[in-house]
């Protein structure tokens, strides 16, 4: 983990321009700004490329999406690519139904990615690698190192694998984080939330590989403070401690 990564985004307060899906707005909200980072949410097709011009990065998370959001979604992504802005595409059950594929392949076809980060049946997807799925959820099992390298190759971008243990491809080379917390997988959000935090370390002037694994790793710490607190006894009393942990020294976490 890269301290100062975090230290920087602490410091500089980036925007990050969601595009995200209405059942985590309040939670993706609340725990960035736990982080040190500035959330803005905004799905109008009228404001979103210049939002997204705006802003320090961009997050485009399709979990509850409409074909009417679809257009402001690739605005974005495209106001972003053309000034350099750093875009996380988070293709959220992509693989449930013909819409979220088509809408993904759309977003594709018109926006250049900084990172795809989901789950191994959402990415596996994306890349035609036989995968079994539960509507938004990845149940099934296989080589989740051939699916990271995958993604990367096709889509000329980083990826991550998220799972009890994250699998990152970034130009060729795969990494792997282990911290994190089986309670993560009973809140909702946790791994939408995972992609404003990452976006937000995009943002800082670093080697995109620490980035993105000093987010990853942070994250993972902060949900094992978490869950170590005496009075966390479920995901009820786990979600306020966690909340507080993303706003804490790296340090302070390491020390649990």
């Amino acid at each position: 983990m890269n301290e100062s990564i975090i230290q920087e985004v602490r410091e500089l307060t980036p925007l990050i321009h969601h595009l995200t899906n209405q059942v985590v707005v309040n939670f993706s909200a609340n725990g960035l700004l736990s982080f040190g980072a500035a959330p803005v949410m905004a799905k109008a097709e009228e404001e979103a490329a210049d939002m997204a011009s705006n802003a320090d990065g961009i997050l485009l998370n399709i979990g509850t999406l409409t074909a009417d959001e679809l257009p402001a979604m690739t605005h974005a992504g495209q106001a972003a690519n053309e000034k350099g802005i750093p875009v996380l595409l988070d293709p959220v059950g992509v693989a449930a139904t013909p819409f979220r594929t088509k809408a993904v392949k759309n977003i594709l076809d018109e926006v250049q990615p900084t990172v795809i980060k989901g789950n191994a049946g959402e990415l596996a997807h994306l890349v035609e690698i036989p995968w079994e799925t539960k509507g938004v959820e990845s149940v099934g099992d296989g080589n989740v190192d051939e699916i990271a390298l995958k993604v990367a190759e096709t889509y000329q971008t980083a990826a991550v694998v998220t799972g009890k243990t994250d699998v990152i491809c970034i130009e060729g080379e795969i990494l792997y984080n282990q911290t994190g917390h089986s309670l993560l997988g009973k809140i909702t959000g946790a791994g939408c939330l995972l992609g404003s935090v990452i976006t937000a370390c995009l943002s800082t002037n670093n080697p995109i590989k620490h980035q993105v694994l000093t987010a990853i790793e942070f994250y993972g710490l902060a949900a094992e403070y978490a869950a170590k607190r005496p009075d966390v006894n479920g995901p009820g009393t786990f979600l306020p401690h966690f909340i507080d942990a993303l706003s804490f020294d790296p340090a302070e976490l390491e020390r649990q």
